[in-house]
């Protein structure tokens, strides 16, 4: 067992809880105890006494009242104005004469073998004088009691450290397990899970949020092979472009207008990584413990037509019917580049993906909440592919081509700028006939 492990810090605390338990019980019930048998006696003594007195108010004579205490395991002497005047023949008190000068008094003498009450009463008939009534020595079973306690102490406090160790070792098999799971775990590895206890306890959650820990490491995993994969994707073609237009320039002297075509598609390509460089940028730079702080004063109205003024010529262009069903003025608390950014994405993979004549229908509304509904009539994405069109660089094969540019960040870009303000994105599509998306924040 490790200096220290979890297991030897926990017996250090049970075995030094339970020792002061153990040590604070024991002193609680030697208490107890002694008070319970002090006060049997004590009681016993002062009911003699006040039989004896009676006897003696009664006139009896008072050898024959303290000869009949010998059966009853009793021992008295009685005193008159100081002297003594009888005694029982079993009186072995020393010194009676120093407690006749008490009144009314209960005196325990404990040695480590007896115990011995004494009770003095004050007489008042037929004299004044006093009462001293003793018991026979009696088997201090209080000591006897403590040694026992002394000797049980260490051997339940050694019991109760032993199964303690024991509980702790059937505690911990999970946590052995998780140990043993997380080493095996790696960057391409992570095909192990413990198994889920029936009982619904704290160990049972601990294991459950491993194994979900260990989904989502994967998950995460492949997403970053995937991100990585698409990266090299995306990258590669322009990439290629440039390498292939500067050896095609390269070979031969050429005329100065061949020159300058050649730079503007360099130049073409170096813009699309740019584009490319900082979307993937936008969707690293915020956080949800940042974000708020890039909150400001919105006018929702206000940047969804200033967008769609933006995108004016090219709706023209593609003869489109682009109509304002709902309009309300909306201000909130939010970042505006974000919002622009929701807006212009879905409005221009709105207008990409529509087919020439067809109609895009946009809204902006409140309730309780604030709603932006884009639907268009083009060319849909598949249903089991929903799933995934808001992963970074993921294009429908159906829009892959060259006709239509993009990067496949777009919806990633607004799924991720949604859930910073705290809303939520929903998408209804079907093939050929169109995609509706719903935001609210």
């Amino acid at each position: 067992m490790k200096a220290n492990s979890l297991k030897r810090r926990v017996l250090f605390w049970f075995g030094g809880v339970s020792a002061a338990v153990l040590i604070l019980f024991s002193f609680v019930f030697y208490y107890l105890l002694d008070q319970s048998i002090t006060l049997k006696i004590q009681t016993q003594l002062y009911k003699q006494a006040i039989q004896i007195e009676d006897k003696i108010t009664a006139r009896e004579p008072i050898e024959q009242v303290l000869q009949n205490l010998l059966a009853q395991d009793y021992e008295a002497s009685v005193f008159k104005t100081g002297k003594l005047i009888g005694q029982s023949k079993n009186f072995h008190l020393s010194n009676p004469g120093f407690y006749a000068r008490y009144s009314d008094r209960f005196v325990m003498l404990k040695s480590e073998k007896y115990l011995k009450g004494i009770y003095v009463l004050t007489l008042s008939k037929p004299f004044n004088g006093k009462l001293i009534v003793t018991t026979h020595e009696i088997n201090n079973t209080i000591e006897d009691m403590a040694d026992t306690l002394l000797t049980l102490i260490p051997m339940l406090l050694l019991t109760l450290l032993f199964l303690g160790s024991k509980l702790i070792d059937k505690i911990l098999v999970p946590v052995k397990h998780i140990t043993k799971t997380a080493t095996e775990i790696s960057i391409n590895n992570f095909s192990g899970t413990i198994s889920v206890p029936d009982k619904e306890d704290e160990i049972k959650a601990l294991v459950e949020a491993f194994n979900n820990m260990i989904v989502r490491l994967k998950e995460g995993v492949d997403n970053l092979n995937r991100f990585n994969s698409d990266v090299s994707h995306e990258l590669k073609t322009p990439l290629t472009v440039i390498k292939g237009e500067i050896e095609i320039t390269l070979r031969k002297l050429r005329k100065p207008n061949e020159y300058i075509k050649s730079i503007q598609t360099l130049a073409y390509e170096a813009e699309q990584i740019e584009h490319m460089v900082e979307n993937l940028l936008l969707l690293t730079k915020y956080s949800k413990e940042n974000i708020t702080r890039t909150f400001k004063h919105c006018h929702l109205d206000a940047i969804l037509l200033s967008t769609l003024e933006k995108y004016d010529a090219t709706g023209k262009e593609k003869q489109l019917h682009l109509n304002i069903e709902k309009l309300e003025p909306i201000v909130t608390e939010a970042n505006p580049m974000l919002l622009s950014m929701i807006f212009s994405n879905l409005i221009d993979n709105a207008i990409k993906y529509t087919p020439k004549h067809k109609n895009i229908t946009i809204s902006l509304y409140r309730d309780e909440k604030i709603h932006f509904i884009i639907k268009d009539e083009g060319i849909g994405i598949p249903k089991e592919k929903l799933s995934k069109i808001t992963d970074r660089f993921y294009r429908v094969d159906e829009s892959r081509n060259k006709k239509i540019k993009g990067f496949g960040l777009g919806l990633s870009i607004v799924k991720n700028s949604v859930e910073l303000h705290g809303g939520e994105m929903t998408i209804i599509s079907a093939v050929n006939q169109g995609s509706t998306i719903h935001v609210v924040l």
